[in-house]
């Protein structure tokens, strides 16, 4: 079915899209829910569940894989109360019909849908009439889930190590695969094979004789590389990718993969030249597994969509996206954070988010994944860190322990965030004797890292008003840098009506292009790594250098080439850009330039 809107809400954070299928599904808009934190989940649940006047029953922690049962009863109330919305909706009386007007008001002024009701309702509003021609042409919104794969922490019961099916992202999985939803899962943070492999024990994902799927699989991906890896190593267990979500990788929210320097304009140019050779490399290899497997083939040849997202700000941009590359869908996270009718920020962070400029948002290292991740500055969960740090205990008392990830101490794991892992560190540390300068950088390291997995999620119960002492009412948020040019709290009618160039939200006269702002993270980026390795590059330091400098250099013309040849988009920013793109190539050779000086540099005192 084609989708209803051209544009979809990527998952942002742990809580701040908890709830938005609820609040966006029944007009046709397609939303994430993170699967990280399953104790907020049973919290909104049981929220939900006296709100509504729904049976609960708590599944507590000594329920055997009480993760994935949370995980699926959360989504199937989640599935039932937005489909009973969505019915609501399409069950029009004289006296309900402001909920229709609104889905059909905030839809693209292209739809045949919106054109279709005009003409319906032109001479009469015949109710009877419109409720059947709702209930055949409206359909609700995805209600997608997202996994980060990487985040699967092995899992103990009374210090028994449990099987790898226990472990968090397996448990998400089977969670999502359990529930009563018709819809995919995001995966992202890259690739990992033993879940990957875990998925095929599912049928759900697997394929019916017409190429439909009950569970669909989309993967997150900042190039094309590592799309066809992907997407291969999942074919050859008979599992199909139906979307690949190419996200920039640095002008985003959240985590920032920053890739080898490749630029988000020539990543979509690859996608779009190649996708058909895609999609027939890998059915090719998902058919043969399925005959292998003695499952069942589709008798037609599977869709794929391809989506981005990463810092789309105007009508034009996404318009251009959709048009120039022949994408299905453009995510629009960042900006939906100011929109209380579709995202769950409580009203300090709300604020905070209204009056950040570019210079309060900045790329950091305080997730305790080792990735760089886009902060806010002064949000209330780094303040709490700071003062704590002041006292003279860093570091979280960990009360969730998602991110355990780190073994360097113990078996289990810790959080690199956790105050347990950090006075071990500084202990080391203190061992070391190093000079002072030396050792308050690798103390500042240490204590950077900020206790995320709680604090992307506290957002949420203090917007609700639930218990946060477990939690303390500490906020991390991680928007985009395109968070500094929107100032105001927005409506959803506001935001779609933005979307689809009705209106204006963004107030800022010198927002960049979204290409060019792209362009200059990632210089910004390339400068901070070069800075690292001044004092001594390696030979494979240098390499890495090299080939981001080479891929940003091709990145660039590939832009001018595309910007002197456009005719009817960006007309009246086209010399600026060309400029832009001008002086970042010349800072680019310069950085080449160095990048030599300094290796040979290095070469010398080496043979010294």
């Amino acid at each position: 079915m084609k989708k209803t809107h051209s544009f979809h809400i990527p998952v942002m954070g742990i809580g701040f899209t908890i709830d938005t299928p609820l609040k966006v599904a029944q007009y046709g808009m397609d939303s994430v829910i993170s699967l990280v934190d399953d104790i907020l989940l049973e919290k909104l649940r049981k929220m939900y569940s006296e709100k509504f006047e729904i049976p609960y029953k708590e599944i507590t922690d000594k329920i055997d894989d009480f993760r994935a049962k949370r995980i699926t009863s959360y989504l199937n109330l989640i599935h039932d109360l937005a489909d009973k919305k969505f019915a609501l909706l399409k069950n029009i009386t004289s006296e309900k019909s402001d909920e229709l007007r609104a889905y059909i008001n905030m839809l693209p002024d292209s739809s045949k849908i919106k054109d279709e009701f005009k003409k319906l309702t032109s001479k009469e509003f015949n109710f009877s009439e419109v409720k059947k021609w709702a209930t055949d042409n409206l359909s609700m919104g995805s209600i997608d889930v997202n996994i980060m794969t990487k985040v699967d922490k092995d899992n103990y019961k009374n210090d028994e190590k449990l099987p790898v099916e226990y472990n968090d992202a397996h448990a998400a999985l089977r969670g999502f695969a359990n529930s009563k939803l018709n819809s995919s899962v995001v995966l992202s943070a890259g690739m990992n094979p033993r879940l990957y492999s875990y998925m095929s024990q599912f049928d759900s994902f697997f394929p019916d004789e017409s190429g439909n799927f009950k569970k669909r699989i989309i993967l997150k991906v900042s190039d094309y590389r590592s799309a066809l890896i992907q997407g291969k190593f999942l074919a050859k267990k008979g599992l199909w990718v139906s979307e690949y979500r190419i996200e920039s990788g640095l002008n985003c929210g959240g985590h920032a993969f920053a890739t080898d320097g490749y630029l988000l304009g020539p990543v979509l140019a690859e996608f779009k030249e190649k996708r058909d050779e895609l999609r027939i490399s890998i059915q090719q290899l998902l058919n043969q597994e399925l005959v292998n497997q003695k499952r069942i083939i589709p008798n037609n040849q599977l869709e794929i969509k391809i989506t981005a997202q990463g810092g789309v700000g105007t009508q034009e941009e996404h318009e251009f996206l959709i048009n120039q590359y022949q994408l299905d869908s453009v995510g629009w996270g960042t900006p939906f954070l100011l929109v209380p009718e579709a995202t769950t920020v409580d009203e300090k962070t709300l604020d905070k988010l209204t009056r950040a400029k570019e210079k309060d948002l900045y790329l950091s290292d305080i997730s305790p994944l080792g990735i760089p991740f886009n902060n806010l500055r002064d949000n209330t969960k780094d303040l709490e860190k700071e003062k704590y740090i002041n006292k003279g205990r860093p570091g979280s008392a960990c009360p969730k322990k998602f991110v355990a990830l780190n073994k360097e101490f113990k078996e289990k794991g810790i959080c690199t965030a956790s105050r347990e892992y950090q006075h071990l560190k500084i202990k080391e540390l203190d061992e070391q004797g190093l000079s002072s300068k030396e050792y308050q950088a690798k103390f500042n390291k240490i204590i950077e890292k900020s206790c995320t997995c709680v604090g992307l999620g506290t957002s949420a119960l203090l917007a609700y008003n639930l218990d946060t002492r477990v939690e303390g009412e500490g906020v991390s948020i991680c928007p985009g840098p395109n968070m500094a040019y929107y100032s105001n709290v927005m409506s959803l009618k506001n935001i779609t009506d933005h979307i689809y160039g009705r209106d204006n939200m963004v107030e800022s006269q010198d927002r960049p292009n979204f290409f060019i702002k792209e362009l200059h993270i990632y210089m910004d980026y390339l400068k901070h790594k070069l800075e690292e390795v001044r004092q001594s590059i390696t030979k494979k330091e240098e390499k890495y250098l090299l080939t981001f400098t080479n891929n940003m250099k091709e990145g660039i013309s590939y832009y001018k080439t595309m910007f002197c040849e456009l005719k009817n988009a960006f007309e009246d920013i086209k010399d600026v850009v060309l400029n832009e793109l001008d002086k970042s190539e010349v800072a680019l050779s310069l950085i080449r330039v160095e990048i030599e000086s300094l290796s040979i540099k290095s070469q010398n005192l080496i043979r010294k």
